[in-house]
């Protein structure tokens, strides 16, 4: 039951390159990739303070090798692209450090050192590479570091390449899109435990690297598991058109809000003609909505911020790079290149937006959409990280939310119930399955996912179903073109088969953390009020924080924790208790669990009033549970 499975002849035939219409003969990323190169680590594991590994650039090798029946060709050959690993050069004084993790670090050259876009997520994996690059490059010290967006990958392992002393004394200065730490803290605090439970079946985190497990994610291979950090920045960039002068180099930059990320920005380098065109134009169709959750990104937006950056930098660059994936050279080139991703998030924005209002749902847009040719030929347009069917829903729901109109679908049972309810309905568990084993013969593995979920979560003990379930989660993913499709299939059909594996992984980091300011801290602290155990509570206390002279309230009442600052003039009714304490003991004693009794006693923390009030409020509160099921009730 445990052993992965064969490639079925079905999925066997729908893989094979030969009967693909695919443009496998076209090899300019294959030289693109290589272009440039100049060493790799000369061990490919980056181990961590405890010698245990946090990234291994070689553990995807097996990729150079012909590709198996259990993968699709066209994510086959992403993934052997995006493997490749070591510093490369992308033009005079500009470098990347690629295959070290998710995404890409660049190193720019300034007059006395040297300015780090996007340090990676874990720090491990960001010192490596700046080694790598001084290694060949000579020691220049890290005077300038900007991160392009507000995601973990391109911020976490900033204190790999700097330190927050440097940064204090002025010797480094941190660049960032206005809004960048609110919407990373957000993100990464608010919904964290639900979208790093998620992240473990997007990134295929237990599966083995191998022909029948993980190959990659498309956009990158997978995530390090290293120190993820963050050093707040010290310049925000708020408008297009700003110009910044970082160690003698010129840097202009084009705000992206609301495209790939909530916060992110471009930016141009006159001197060198090179334009950064951050996460928003890669070798993929991204994700409009992320498979381990996000708020729904704007493609309308999307594209017409590609065509900015088109008539605002194409004609004056020579090439192009990004967060993830190799460079495009070439004035005519990189202006194609943007054309073509400009072109598919417009239709597919375009196209979903008049079907909808022919009465489509997504369901079905997502079934008929059919891409230009142009598209469709180019390699770079490929979903591989985000899907056409997925981003097509996901542009539905942006605009007409999660229901279609139909009134058979305004008020479903949940899925237990309904499961129930649908083997009854169907004959039986037996009856079921006979039947998904016939239509698994056929090869029609959606319909045999769909039936046997019912099955499983009408009665989880059900060996048989989750079985056959693991089967054909196993066969959707070896049919994937995208990675993080594959990822999902297969986790399930592992967890399915081993039990749940949790999430291997924190979802936040202490620097993290400390970057919550007052109003986020008890907005997560409210996200975790048990509401019905709170019903009849009602406990006000005062927070004095005397590092940012302010006075805030939290008052629960009705299973809500309601907080806003407070001014001397409405202190009514009067708050059974106060504390006075700094931020960072705030943020100790009510998101880091330390003991607020030791910082009474040692004075770091002053009480006014009942204490138990605390002890009462803090027993309201609920803890996230990073483990829960997904393909089981």
């Amino acid at each position: 039951m445990t052993d992965p499975r064969a490639a079925t002849p079905t999925i066997s035939a729908a893989n094979d390159p030969d009967g693909s219409s695919l443009p496998f003969g076209d090899t300019r990323d294959q030289a693109a990739t290589d272009r440039g190169f100049i060493a790799a680590l000369e061990s490919s594991v980056v181990a961590g303070a405890d010698g245990n590994a946090v990234w291994d650039c070689a553990e995807f090798a097996f990729l150079d090798d012909a590709c198996p029946p259990t993968a699709n060709p066209s994510l086959w050959r992403q993934s052997g692209l995006v493997a490749k690993h070591g510093l490369y050069e992308v033009t005079d004084r500009i470098y990347q450090v690629r295959g070290f993790d998710l995404s890409n670090m660049t190193i720019v050259e300034g007059d006395s050192g040297v300015i780090v876009i996007d340090p990676l997520i874990s720090s491990e994996t960001a010192a490596a590479g700046l080694a790598l690059y001084r290694a060949h490059r000579g020691e220049r010290p890290v005077t300038g570091v900007i991160y392009t967006h507000s995601h973990i990958d391109h911020f976490g392992g900033v204190k790999g390449v700097t330190t927050q002393e440097a940064v204090d004394a002025g010797e480094c200065v941190v660049i960032a899109p206005a809004g960048m730490v609110k919407h990373a803290v957000a993100e990464n605090v608010y919904a964290g435990t639900a979208m790093g439970r998620r992240a473990a079946y997007m990134y295929g985190a237990a599966l083995p690297r191998g022909p029948q497990g993980a190959i990659g994610a498309g956009l990158g291979q997978s995530t390090s598991t290293g120190t993820a950090t963050l050093i707040l920045p010290t310049v925000d960039i708020s408008t297009t058109g700003h110009t910044e002068t970082v160690d003698g180099v010129t840097i202009e930059f084009q705000m992206t809000p609301g495209t790939e990320a909530p916060a992110e920005m471009n930016f141009y380098f006159p001197q060198m003609r090179a334009l950064c065109m951050a996460e928003n134009a890669t070798h993929t169709l991204h994700n409009l909505l992320t498979l381990r959750g996000a708020l729904v990104r704007d493609p309308h937006v999307w594209a017409k911020y590609l065509t900015e950056a088109i008539t605002t930098f194409a004609g004056r660059s020579d090439v192009l790079f990004a967060s993830h994936h190799w460079p495009t050279w070439g004035t005519e080139e990189l202006t194609e290149f943007l054309a073509l991703q400009r072109d598919l998030y417009a239709y597919l924005h375009d196209q979903t937006l008049r079907a909808l209002n022919q009465g489509k749902t997504g369901l079905e847009i997502a079934e008929d959409i059919e891409l230009p040719p142009a598209l469709t030929n180019a390699w770079h347009t490929h979903g591989y990280y985000g899907s056409v069917s997925h981003n097509v829903k996901a542009i539905y729901q942006r605009y007409m939310g999660w229901f279609d109109g139909n009134p058979a679908h305004l008020w479903e049972h949940p899925p237990v119930p309904s499961a129930t309810r649908h083997v009854e309905f169907m004959g039986g568990a037996g009856e079921v399955i006979a039947k998904a084993r016939k239509s698994f013969d056929d090869g029609d593995y959606r319909w045999v996912a769909t039936v046997l979920n019912y099955v499983i979560f009408a009665d989880p003990g059900n060996v048989e179903a989750k079985q056959l379930q693991a089967d054909t989660y196993e066969q959707l993913g070896y049919g994937s073109e995208n990675g993080t499709w594959r990822n999902f299939y297969l986790m399930g059909a592992y967890e399915l088969r081993h039990g749940p594996i949790g999430t291997p992984t924190t979802t936040s980091a202490p620097d993290i953390a400390a970057a919550l300011s007052v109003e986020q801290l008890f907005d997560a602290v409210s996200l975790r009020v048990n509401g019905p155990a709170a019903f009849d509570a009602h406990i006000i206390i005062d927070w004095r924080i005397t590092d940012e002279e302010r006075k805030h309230r939290t008052e629960l009442r009705n299973g809500v924790l309601v907080h806003h600052d407070l001014s001397p003039e409405h202190e009514t009714p009067t708050a059974g208790l106060t504390v006075t304490c700094t931020r960072a003991e705030l943020l100790a004693i009510v998101l880091a669990g330390a003991d607020p009794a030791a910082a009474v006693a040692d004075g770091s923390v002053e009480i006014e009033g009942d204490g138990a009030l605390f002890t009462e409020l803090a027993g309201y509160l609920d803890s996230p549970d990073p483990d829960f099921a997904i393909v089981t009730p």
